[in-house]
């Protein structure tokens, strides 16, 4: 190869040489004792520009610079090949068994596609009275949550079904199996407001408890296909156990979601999509003011009116967080019962970030 070089076209095989890493062979005729004026000695000028690039030679900057007008050496892949008067890059070649990838994803992948006619549907489930074998008290003030959950989720866009009140587990079992028959690839998600006495895992219809994982299975993937890859989003004021956390004392007429006292265990699903917004943290009482409703509720309500049009869910319930933890405080004649606080909990199997526009 060198050898054709120095007979012939020296330009358009000098890359070649560089390349094939046949440099040595090259390098050789620099330090080869040559006459001057030669055949050999002018082929040799024409050729050490060139590749003095590569070499890296006593002035490195000189022969670089006429190359692409930058100083130092370069590697084989990004010697230039020069014909005619005019320089053109090389492509390096492909390696086997290598790639590369652009890390940065599109800007519209880590969040839901809420482009479609509808929002979604939301459901309403307002328990207030109980049977008496339950044991479970009447839930004075939650007709004023199941107002607001109403009157906000209509103006953020979805179809608010009127509240269903007072249902038998039975009948929950029903609705959400009905709801979940029903064909939403018009919708962008789905929401469900519950409110009912509860406990760890459990809520309660009119006459005894129904576990939440029964309820919401049937929204999975495997059961309800029109909302695969949607947000599915759960409301839940209930209690979840008989846990109190000790707060200032504050003037307020408070009740609670409370239950008789049972050991249960918590299971929620696994499946993607999923967010449940729940009251209170596993293992504690959920406060309600009779006057005004659920803490959790009301400050729900009056935060997504806020923020919904510019906040992600996750950003508008961390702020519900901080709203029901620092801004509410019971007051109760019970004993044990007064100076309590509340913290509300977030589980979230969403797979990417929710706007409600």
């Amino acid at each position: 190869m060198a050898k054709r070089v120095l007979r012939g076209r020296c330009f358009a095989y000098t890359a070649k040489v560089v390349i094939n890493k046949q440099i040595p062979q090259v390098n050789s005729l620099f330090h080869r004792p040559i006459k001057r004026h030669s055949t050999q000695h002018r082929h040799v000028k024409k050729l050490r520009p060139v590749c003095g690039a590569w070499r890296g030679g006593a002035s490195s900057a000189g022969p670089a610079q006429r190359l692409k007008g930058r100083a130092g050496p370069r590697s084989p892949h990004e010697l230039a090949v020069r014909t005619r008067g005019k320089m053109s890059p090389k492509k390096p070649p492909v390696v086997s068994g290598t790639s590369q990838v652009d890390a940065k994803a599109s800007p519209g992948s880590h969040r839901y596609n809420v482009n479609y006619p509808s929002l979604g549907q939301c459901i309403i489930i307002n328990n207030k009275n109980f049977e008496r074998h339950t044991g479970m008290g009447e839930r004075n003030g939650t007709d004023l949550d199941a107002e607001s959950a109403m009157k906000t989720f209509t103006a953020l866009g979805y179809k608010v079904r009127p509240p269903r009140n007072d249902l038998t587990v039975q009948k929950i079992r029903e609705l959400f199996k009905s709801v979940s028959k029903e064909d939403h690839s018009q919708s962008a998600s789905f929401v469900c407001v519950l409110l009912s006495h509860g406990e760890e895992g459990v809520i309660y219809g009119t006459d005894g408890v129904v576990e939440l994982k029964e309820l919401t299975r049937y929204f999975r993937g495997d059961q309800c296909r029109s909302l695969v890859g949607k947000p599915k989003l759960f409301f839940i004021q209930a209690c979840r156990g008989t846990g109190l956390d000790c707060g200032t004392e504050t003037e307020s007429c408070i009740e609670t979601d409370s239950v008789s006292d049972h050991s249960s265990t918590e299971r929620i699903p696994v499946e993607a999509d999923f967010l449940y917004a729940y009251s209170t943290a596993p293992g504690y009482y959920s406060w309600r003011n009779v006057a005004t409703g659920s803490w959790f509720v009301q400050s729900l309500c009056s935060l997504l009116l806020a923020h919904s049009g510019h906040l992600e869910i996750m950003q508008i319930l961390t702020r519900v967080n901080h709203k029901v933890a620092l801004e509410f405080q019971s007051n109760s004649n019970l004993p044990g019962f007064n100076r309590m606080k509340q913290m509300p909990c977030i589980v979230s199997m969403l797979t990417k970030e929710f706007y409600f526009s």
